[in-house]
């Protein structure tokens, strides 16, 4: 699948929502950030979590940083900071937990991305817009800058 423009994927569980960020660990670069939106137990933390391990190993803690709003991943070959932006209570906070320089040499998924409002939000990003419907989910995956024509293989 080419991500050209909007993609709808069906979310049944939450292995799916797992694999799909163990997929999304694959085409993430340097300078690259994935934003994840959708209500609380949408499963942003659930993705989170598959890509975080797919990088870092499937041992991994994966604590969720609502309360620490960063965790730090050291991952074989690229560095990975996880932002949950749920507390902030302005786009300013944000400035101080050092998101332009998780971008400079790794990557940043980043929970609640619009407490950053929109212009302040990474250029080469991919949103991601979870949403519950029915028994399982469904992710709308929008490219963003450099996202735009990368290819997504299970």
């Amino acid at each position: 699948m080419d991500l050209t423009g909007p993609l709808k994927i069906a979310l049944p569980d939450a292995a799916a929502t797992a694999r799909l960020g163990a997929v999304l660990a694959r085409i993430l670069r340097p300078g690259d950030a994935l934003c994840l939106s959708g209500p609380l137990g949408a499963g942003k933390t659930e993705l989170a979590r598959g890509l975080i391990r797919a990088l870092a190993g499937p041992e991994e803690e994966v604590p969720s940083p609502t309360f620490t709003l960063v965790q730090l991943y050291d991952t074989p070959g690229l560095a990975l900071a996880h932002f949950d932006l749920y507390r902030l209570e302005s786009p300013r906070e944000a400035e101080e937990l050092g998101l332009e320089e998780a971008l400079i040499d790794g990557a940043a998924v980043i929970e609640w991305p619009q407490r950053l409002g929109e212009d302040a939000q990474p250029k080469d990003r991919l949103s991601l817009d979870l949403k519950q419907e029915g028994e399982g989910r469904v992710a709308v995956l929008i490219p963003h800058g450099s996202f735009k024509g990368r290819r997504l293989e299970d």
